[in-house]
């Protein structure tokens, strides 16, 4: 039986104050269709995701289709990310998010998320961030 691929409760960014640290103190990487927030953590093993997309983008299946996109895309390339950042996906506003199909969004975020090793290499136990 193959491999199954799920994305667990601990890799999800799940408090607002989390969200505001991610937004505040987070590195952003822009896509066509995403504004990517990239936060080394302190103290965290494993990378975290988490999504915001707002009324703007369009009505709540519109909204909820975007969302599924990004879990799906985050659930299958999990293996690639580096295991110290918290990453927060934002949809931009009125930017055809209806018509994202998973390719597209796989198109926008995988050289992205290829990078991030590089953008935001592990540090060492002793150095600490500057936040």
């Amino acid at each position: 039986m193959a491999e199954r691929l799920f994305l667990p409760r601990q890799s999800r960014i799940r408090k607002q104050a989390e969200y505001s640290a991610c937004y505040e103190r987070g590195r952003r990487y822009h896509t066509e269709h995403f504004l990517v927030f990239v936060r080394p953590r302190e103290n965290g093993a494993c990378t975290r995701m988490g999504m915001a997309v707002s009324r703007k983008v369009g009505k709540a299946v519109t909204r909820n289709r975007v969302k599924r996109l990004l879990r799906e895309f985050f659930r299958l390339h999990r293996a690639l990310l580096p295991e110290h950042l918290d990453i927060v996906a934002v949809a931009k506003k009125h930017t055809g998010a209806a018509d994202l199909s998973q390719e597209r969004v796989n198109a926008q975020l995988l050289p992205l998320l290829q990078r991030l090793p590089r953008l935001h290499p592990a540090r060492d136990n002793g150095s600490r961030d500057r936040d």
